[in-house]
């Protein structure tokens, strides 16, 4: 199983937006928000969104991100504890949302966390990050919750004919006596 996550178009502007605003918050960085608002900005988060690449596989979650400076990061399924997910009003504005994931044997302080921002459908991704992750973690589970429903139905029905069969079977045995 190899599901690619699909990222949506609107992180460009919001991108745009925060970054300028986080510039223009302090006296050195306003000249260079003007410059980030006259299209070096835009240029940059298309740029950006263009590279961005996430591929969850039955063992690990790979991310990949940057322009000058690419990042990518694997994190093994079996070392992921939590999936968080965080909207926010600017977020929803810009109908965006952030994943961050907690994971095993890192310690707060060196921890090397990982947030994916824009994903299309992220409660899904989410679900199915946390579904692999279990069945890595027990594969009996998850083997036994593959079963196609019409083998589930035929497995009930035997159970419920073994149980007729038992009862039958007892009442017999106390005519019996």
């Amino acid at each position: 199983m190899e599901k690619k996550a699909s990222f949506n178009p609107l992180i460009k502007p919001y991108l745009t937006v925060t970054i300028g605003f986080t510039l223009a918050l302090t006296i050195v960085g306003l000249p260079f928000a003007l410059i980030w608002f006259c299209g070096v900005g835009q240029w940059w988060s298309n740029h950006y969104f263009h590279e961005l690449d996430c591929v969850l596989t039955d063992k690990s979650l790979r991310f990949r991100k940057g322009i000058l400076v690419q990042v990518e990061k694997t994190i093994p399924l079996e070392n992921i504890q939590d999936v968080t997910f965080v909207e926010g009003p600017i977020l929803r504005h810009f109908n965006l949302s952030v994943l961050k994931f907690e994971t095993a044997g890192a310690s707060s302080q060196h921890q090397a966390n990982m947030e994916l921002t824009g994903i299309i459908d992220a409660h899904e991704f989410r679900a199915k990050i946390l579904e692999a992750r279990d069945a890595l973690r027990n594969p009996a589970r998850a083997q036994a919750l593959a079963l196609p429903h019409d083998a589930v139905i035929e497995t009930l029905a035997t159970l419920n004919r073994i149980e007729a069969l038992l009862t039958e079977l007892s009442s017999y045995l106390q005519n019996k006596k």
